[in-house]
């Protein structure tokens, strides 16, 4: 069994009440996985590499389409050590795994916390060659075990257990796992529910309600036991998010690569900053009812990202290069936003060739960059309007900031649905440029003295919302308070929940402005 004494993470998020517990019971059926063929599983182990997974290399492998796991009487581990799945968190989700244990103990953390070095914290299915298979522990937790094979707990807001009706025998149920041979392991995990299931059989169920304890968002990985000498290997990894409740939304924000020069399209800083907050606001240690998640690089490593996301956030760079004109990412996203999923757009990301996305986009957000159409100089802001009695401007005043504010966009006609969130009359000196696709063109010469959308929000007739903004070229645009609350309202709003009155202000520092920006070389 794991050992440890640290208190466990709480990536919480607002969790289902015990009444619910059932409904979740019936949307997760017990039964093998050759029982059922959902499509919505997505293979994250390729059978060949340890491509998405990281470990310390001298006790991980692949070998025959498996990941194996081994110490050795010359080779030990001196404590517990982990492969974890880097590509992504997970939330709620079922796992589907085959596992064959040789010797002593594994097991498959989920929720957890990376602690460093290969070491992390929270819930784990635990597999073992006798009494601890199938049990629901905690490794560096106090809580330790929390649910003995055969039971089913709930875990109380103060921790005291209240024991349910037994799935089984634990004997009985040992029964059911083939020693030294290959077993199916299925977890599922939604909201507070926590099921682990071996080869079809139920072997633990838990309700966990003790909000500062439980972890409703963390890392997936697999263990490697210090102590004798053992071996593990676990095959045909799968992963399906789960929708998560009601009362609870799911923002993904996506961030672009480094391209322009330290201070500017800091996609990476600005989408991590962006996403501390809302952690702030709605409370990452109790239980909040927006869940982000953020991916860096252009686009998600992870091939289920967006499957549970009520709202996707792209700031990034544009164009041609938009990441999500690249290979069949437009239908994919159009399929989500055909669910009902939110999509905003920052900056550069609001702008895809008129051929590839224009179209997409009109549908999704209302509006976009059309080049030989929009423009892209950079201005103050004067004459600043924000739509009255619109959630986005909630606890937002008039503002003035130096950007490169892109205007003149391109919306859907009619206009039905759009609200023009926030409006500025640039300087006539904007409309002077030589004409290009980004710099100007007759329809925006003759528009001196006109008043130009800068931000604006779209209800689509499916019920989803998407939001554009052209600012946020500078990084140290985000010290602004009504800048940045303008902008988290958006997001809140786009995901589908409500704003608070007085719009969502968090504070931030110079050290938290300055955290995770590129390193992008001398200045240009």
């Amino acid at each position: 069994m794991p050992s440890g004494r640290l208190r466990p993470p709480s990536f919480s998020t607002r969790g289902l009440c015990i009444a619910c517990a059932a409904t979740v019971l019936a949307l997760a059926p017990i039964a093998g996985a050759a029982d059922d063929p959902d499509p919505g599983f997505v293979p994250i182990f390729d059978g060949v590499s340890l491509t998405g997974w990281e470990g310390k290399p001298e006790f991980w492998r692949v070998e025959d389409g498996a990941i194996v796991g081994e110490t050795t009487a010359d080779r030990p581990t001196p404590a517990n050590t982990f492969l974890i799945w880097r590509q992504g968190l997970v939330d709620d989700f079922e796992l589907r795994l085959e596992y064959r244990l040789r010797n002593h103990n594994s097991g498959v953390q989920y929720r957890s916390r990376d602690l460093g070095d290969f070491v992390v914290q929270g819930y784990q299915a635990d597999i073992h060659e006798g009494q601890y298979s199938g049990i629901l522990y905690e490794e560096k937790s106090p809580r330790g075990i929390v649910t003995q094979r055969g039971q089913r707990i709930t875990v109380g807001t103060d921790g005291t257990k209240a024991p349910g009706a037994p799935c089984g025998d634990p004997a009985d149920l040992l029964g059911q796992i083939r020693q030294g041979d290959w077993n199916e392991l299925r977890i599922i995990a939604r909201g507070p529910v926590l099921q682990h299931v071996i080869n079809g059989h139920l072997m633990a169920e838990t309700i966990d309600e003790q909000a500062d304890k439980r972890s409703l968002q963390g890392v997936l990985a697999l263990q490697l036991h210090a102590g004798p000498p053992m071996k593990v290997a676990f095959r045909n990894i799968r992963l399906k998010r789960l929708r998560l409740a009601a009362d609870r939304r799911k923002l993904v924000l996506v961030a672009g690569r480094p391209s322009h020069r330290p201070g500017e399209h800091e996609f990476r800083a600005g989408a991590l900053l962006l996403a501390a907050c809302l952690d702030r606001h709605f409370g990452r240690e109790a239980a909040p009812r927006l869940v982000t998640e953020v991916h860096t690089g252009g686009w998600p490593a992870d091939p289920t990202a967006f499957d549970n996301a009520d709202a996707i956030f792209f700031f990034a760079d544009g164009g041609s290069g938009h990441p999500v004109i690249q290979r069949d990412r437009l239908a994919r996203i159009g399929a989500l936003a055909r669910r009902g999923v939110g999509i905003a757009c920052l900056h550069y990301a609001v702008e895809v060739p008129k051929e590839k996305g224009g179209r997409e986009f009109l549908e999704w957000m209302g509006g976009y960059f059309e080049p030989q159409w929009s423009v892209n100089p950079h201005w103050r802001l004067a004459q600043t309007r924000l739509a009255e009695g619109h959630p986005i401007t909630r606890g937002v005043k008039p503002f003035e900031i130096d950007d490169e504010w892109y205007y003149h966009m391109r919306f859907r006609e009619p206009a039905d649905g759009i609200a023009m969130i926030l409006t500025a009359v640039p300087p006539d000196e904007t409309r002077e440029r030589p004409d290009g696709s980004h710099s100007n063109n007759p329809a925006v010469r003759a528009g001196k003295g006109s008043r130009e959308a800068l931000a604006w929000a779209y209800e689509r007739p499916d019920g989803g919302r998407g939001f554009g903004c052209t600012g946020a070229h500078f990084h140290r645009n985000w010290a602004h308070a009504d800048f940045r609350t303008l902008m988290l309202n958006a997001l809140v709003w786009t995901a589908g929940l409500d704003v608070p009155a007085e719009g969502i202000a968090v504070d931030v520092n110079d050290a938290e402005l300055t955290a995770n920006l590129d390193d992008k070389g001398p200045q240009r």
